[in-house]
């Protein structure tokens, strides 16, 4: 098995098609026999949860649970991805995209009460390059304690010992949100996580006050990209 996740910048002069494509993606992923779970996503500014979306940028992150590494890095082409009507919107609206294909390894947690994934280790032996996708479902009545902390935990990921690139994504505003980061070990991301004041504080906070109505936590060995996101492959050389 193994997932993909797309991000998509469209010239400022076709972000109303952008918000259209978000409609007209849901057909062909749906009947994609070679896709077992999809998500159409916006995207936040700052590379992590934000309340003020990026208009010109979207994702789509999916599940192939028949895709081989080898097929993907021979072709590097979206059609063996998502499909030919995608990869043609793309094409013709003349979009900036950049894709990591990523192998599913450790995690814990639900989106929309499945296991999109498949069944996770706690814990494996890799520490290479990993990616890790952190997502949530906030309750109403935490929404404003949630929304406190973002600043402050997105300003310090930047700034993290092993830190790469990271994306904000969320199927609903403010509601359902995700980040997707890339660290360079295992032992980066959670020195972030666990050991830098402001993120672990966050992740105290989400517990004993019950922030999440539904959450996942997963990390990926990230296999190949292909394209750029504004002008540039954030893993250039690095897999």
């Amino acid at each position: 098995m193994l997932a993909s996740l797309t991000i998509i910048r469209y010239p400022k002069i076709f972000i109303p098609f952008a918000l259209f494509a978000m409609a007209m993606f849901r057909l062909p992923l749906a009947f994609n026999k070679k896709i077992s779970f999809y998500k159409l996503m916006g995207s936040g500014k700052n590379g992590s949860f934000d309340k003020h979306p990026d208009w010109q940028q979207w994702a789509i992150m999916a599940v192939h649970p028949a895709a081989t590494e080898l097929q993907f890095i021979q072709h590097k082409n979206l059609t063996d991805l998502y499909g030919s009507f995608i990869r043609s919107w793309i094409k013709f609206f003349n979009c900036e995209t950049w894709t990591i294909l990523l192998q599913p390894l450790e995690g814990h947690g639900t989106w929309d009460k499945q296991q999109p994934f498949g069944p996770l280790a706690k814990q494996t032996a890799y520490d290479g390059i990993i990616a890790i996708l952190t997502r949530a479902t906030i309750r109403f009545s935490r929404l404003n304690a949630f929304w406190k902390n973002v600043d402050a935990v997105a300003l310090q990921m930047l700034g993290a010992k092993g830190f790469i690139t990271s994306a904000g994504v969320g199927e609903m505003p403010y509601i359902k949100q995700a980040t997707f980061s890339v660290w360079e070990t295992k032992e980066h991301m959670k020195q972030f996580a666990y050991q830098m004041k402001v993120h672990a504080d966050v992740i105290r906070k989400t517990r004993k006050e019950n922030w999440y109505s539904e959450e996942m936590f997963v990390r990926f060995r990230p296999i190949a990209t292909i394209g750029t996101i504004k002008g540039k492959d954030p893993l250039e050389g690095m897999l």
